[in-house]
């Protein structure tokens, strides 16, 4: 069975959902940057503050390639997953590629920033990616959910839109 691989901007509910999804299926659950973080044995901020974004995007898609490679499982990756488009041909190999749109006035309610590198500067920021990634995102997904309100019902409707996605 192929994966079902979560994309989406920071904060708009991947891991959470993807929990969810991975429990109701019964499938394996994975979270590439939680597995970057173990793997690295450092933090994503301290990666990108030593080694810089382009050192985290070539690890980032190595350890994509990895997971990818995984079955019955249930994938969240990091929000910058798009910004390389070798990642889409990946993704979509052996996965149902789903982008999780939540507007970003409601993911800047949610969010602590200082955790995530390409926030520091403010959750302001979160604006400017959104509108630099968003056709990304909807150019690299196979099924396109909105998370505006419950992440049960974003869990449920990402059910139903890849049953149907899969005859």
């Amino acid at each position: 069975m192929k994966n079902i691989i979560l994309i989406g901007m920071p904060g708009c509910g991947k891991t959470t959902i993807g929990k969810r999804l991975a429990t109701l299926l019964s499938k394996s659950f994975f979270d590439s940057d939680a597995v970057f973080e173990e793997t690295k044995k450092v933090k994503i901020s301290e990666f990108f503050s030593s080694f810089g974004e382009s050192s985290f995007r070539d690890e980032e898609t190595e350890i994509l390639k990895n997971l990818t490679q995984k079955t019955n499982a249930v994938i969240s990756t990091g929000g910058g997953i798009v910004e390389r488009e070798e990642n889409k041909n990946i993704l979509q190999k052996n996965g149902v590629v789903i982008f999780i749109n939540r507007p970003p006035e409601l993911i800047v309610k949610d969010i602590d920033a200082s955790n995530r590198p390409l926030l520091k500067d403010g959750k302001e920021k979160l604006f400017s990616l959104y509108e630099k990634r968003i056709a990304r995102y909807k150019d690299f997904c196979n099924i396109e959910i909105e998370n505006t309100a419950d992440l049960n019902l974003a869990a449920q409707k990402i059910i139903n839109e890849v049953n149907i996605y899969n005859g």
